[in-house]
């Protein structure tokens, strides 16, 4: 079982550094539209920091409370990518053609980079939830085969 670390200064720095990766996630995430970045990136980063938060602070702390709540939103991130997909398909255009994308109230250049933007977030979420769930996959199964010996 996963405890959390014994030393006040590792626990001191996590406190304080987690926050920052969160935030440093967020901003490769929304500046891959216009740099290295994106989805991706910014997934890997925000659910390593979760897992950092496990392995620092105990799986009781708040933010593996989170974690753990987020392992169940696995298909979020797809549902989002997919309806921004859809949303360009019922307006007529390719799917992720957002040029095409039924949002009136914003001229194209506006609506292509909600779009990005929109399926950014879609990969995000998808890829730290998968991250989160192959570790916390992973830990069951060595507890289970720990109480088998």
């Amino acid at each position: 079982m996963i405890e959390a670390h014994d030393s006040p200064i590792v626990r001191s720095a996590g406190k304080l550094l987690i926050p920052l990766i969160q935030l440093f996630a967020l901003y490769v995430l929304f500046f891959g539209q216009y740099g290295p970045g994106g989805g991706f990136a910014g997934g890997v980063i925000l659910g390593t920091s979760f897992l950092l938060a496990i392995l620092v602070l105990g799986p009781q702390a708040p933010p593996c409370r989170l974690a753990h709540q987020l392992e169940h939103g696995d298909g979020v991130g797809l549902m989002i990518f997919v309806g921004v997909g859809g949303l360009c398909l019922i307006g007529g255009g390719e799917f992720l053609n957002y040029s095409n994308l039924q949002l009136p109230s914003l001229d194209d250049a506006a609506r292509r980079s909600l779009g990005i933007v929109l399926t950014q977030i879609g990969v995000a979420a998808d890829i730290a939830v998968t991250a989160l769930s192959i570790v916390f996959s992973l830990g069951r199964q060595n507890s289970q085969e720990a109480s088998h010996e």
